[in-house]
């Protein structure tokens, strides 16, 4: 059992960010939980294009035109107008002069800026093509010589700690619902112990891995959206599941993440006949169309013609060093899956990238629920709406999670402590687990959830795919609760309870919602969307 100032579930950027912010007061004791051997595990790590600054020309009136082009009607202008002025200043202060990421520069020493798709300008701050792993590989080592974080690894947050749900006085049941930590799997000692906070930050990244075919992660299966929707905390745009358009369609690395950067750089959508093809779906944009459009003309092209795959073309439009330099990991995974990208085009698909909704966070923030706070992809802050602007994730969570700090650091310093003791919490209870978890049983349905997720909840949606997802999931659920009430906890069976909550979650917000929008499309929607098919 362990009690701390602030417990932050997440190590990514926005948790990373989070805990710096706090830790800059020496008497804060901060708690970072990672379920992952590895504290730079998270969505975070695998931000390829990069993150948004303030390029030549550029304004905070632009990127707020953009983001809110983008998010398709959807976006909360205010969301958008906090991340353009804030976060450039954020991204110098605290990732170049703070932690200093090496960002890319040119000969001359300015930054090296980058394009990509639905941005008026350049603007893109990258480290190659590996932008989130430079970043988070940073802020880890910053974090780690702080004395007044506590790093943990291979911890999964089961449960929040909340009152009334947890409290053993009945009279609690009266209070507005409080969040006083969390319930944490030790996986190496195979325990569940109570961590008590006067502060939790959910920073738990994104659901991707509910898809079959996903470029997130397997941590993605939406832990701290389950938890919080558990607790009774408001959820919001769950039904806007952005597909990046060109995820890697080769065996060995399926799922391994293109980056829009090659589009941005010039790249070419073809068929596999080598005809381009995006200028009939986004005449204005062409290849630097939205991600939801680019991934439904995807997905549109190899229904109607038979196609498994797309293929992208950057050979013919950036010389060969120039593709090694600028997409260095790119380069080195299709060569170690016999493909070279300086002499061929890259063999794509869409598959799920990016949870646009999440729990819903005020400015600061801020949860419905007392003294829980949500940053990054768990949360929506609004600033998506229904499709996101490229890279603009990695500067969300970097402003959302300096502001939560910020906020949290005002409640302690006005004398905000743990609320609750030990002997008020009750310990797990494991009587009556009479079975170890099989992680085939386990597996069997994750991947069950998986397709159901993929064939009914994927790209191109209807009233009678999405009620047939809801009745299969809402009968696995049944099975998986059963399960998980009898069986000793595992990482694996947590994830998969989880899972299944998290695809009930999206399959209901998507079969409510009939307007087409942004990256949530339905071929019976009530009217004709907010743009092309």
């Amino acid at each position: 059992m362990k009690t701390t100032d602030v417990l932050i579930i997440g190590s990514g950027i926005a948790g990373a960010t989070a805990a710096l912010n706090l830790a800059r007061d020496p008497e804060r004791h901060i708690i970072l939980i990672n379920r992952a051997p590895d504290p730079r595990e998270s969505n975070s790590r695998y931000a390829q294009g990069g993150i948004i600054s303030r390029g030549p020309g550029d304004s905070p009136e632009l990127l707020v035109e953009d983001i809110l082009a983008a998010g398709a009607g959807a976006s909360l202008p205010r969301a958008a107008q906090i991340l353009a002025e804030e976060g450039p200043v954020l991204l110098k202060e605290i990732l170049i002069d703070k932690v200093k990421v090496p960002f890319d520069e040119q000969s001359n020493g300015e930054p090296d800026w980058g394009q990509e798709g639905a941005h008026s300008r350049r603007r893109i701050l990258h480290v190659g093509d590996g932008t989130g792993q430079a970043i988070i590989s940073a802020l880890m080592q910053k974090v780690q010589q702080q004395s007044n974080i506590e790093l943990i690894t291979e911890a999964t947050a089961v449960d929040l700690i909340t009152y009334p749900h947890h409290s053993r006085d009945p009279l609690a049941a009266y209070e507005p619902v409080t969040c006083h930590g969390a319930y944490v799997f030790d996986r190496k000692g195979k325990a569940v112990h109570r961590t008590l906070a006067a502060v939790t930050i959910l920073a738990t990244g994104g659901i991707g891995r509910i898809f079959r075919n996903t470029t997130n992660p397997s941590g993605a299966r939406g832990d701290g959206l389950a938890m919080a929707n558990r607790a009774g905390a408001r959820i919001l745009n769950t039904e806007y599941i952005q597909f990046h358009p060109t995820a890697l369609a080769v065996p060995g690395a399926e799922g391994f993440l293109i980056s829009e950067a090659v589009r941005g750089e010039g790249g070419v959508l073809l068929g596999p006949d080598g005809r381009p093809f995006m200028e009939k779906y986004a005449p204005e944009w062409k290849d630097l169309a939205p991600r939801d459009v680019v991934a439904r003309a995807i997905h549109t092209e190899m229904e109607t013609n038979g196609y498994s795959y797309v293929l992208l073309d950057i050979a013919t439009h950036l010389p060969a060093e120039e593709i090694k330099t600028r997409f260095p990991n790119i380069y080195d995974e299709c060569q170690r899956v016999g493909l070279d990208i300086t002499l061929e085009p890259i063999p794509v698909v869409p598959a799920a990238h990016y949870f646009c909704g999440g729990v819903a966070v005020d400015e600061q923030g801020r949860t419905n629920i007392d003294r829980l706070y949500a940053v990054g992809e768990v949360s929506c802050t609004g600033l998506h709406g229904a499709n996101r602007l490229a890279s603009t994730s990695l500067l969300e969570g970097l402003v959302w999670g300096t502001r939560a700090a910020r906020d949290i650091a005002t409640l302690l310093d006005g004398g905000l402590k743990c609320a609750v003791t030990p002997k008020d919490i009750p310990t797990w209870d494991e009587s009556g687990l009479t079975q170890d978890s099989d992680p085939a049983l386990i597996q069997g349905d994750m991947q069950t959830i998986q397709n159901i997720m993929w064939h009914y909840v994927g790209l191109i949606r209807s009233g009678d795919r999405l009620s047939r997802a809801i009745r299969e999931l809402r009968h696995m659920q049944n099975e998986i609760e059963t399960f998980y009430r009898k069986t000793k906890l595992s990482d694996g069976l947590i994830g998969l309870r989880n899972a299944v909550e998290v695809a009930l979650i999206v399959s209901q917000a998507a079969r409510h919602n009939r307007q087409s929008r942004g990256c949530h499309f339905r071929v019976d929607s009530v009217d004709g969307g907010d743009r092309w098919l």
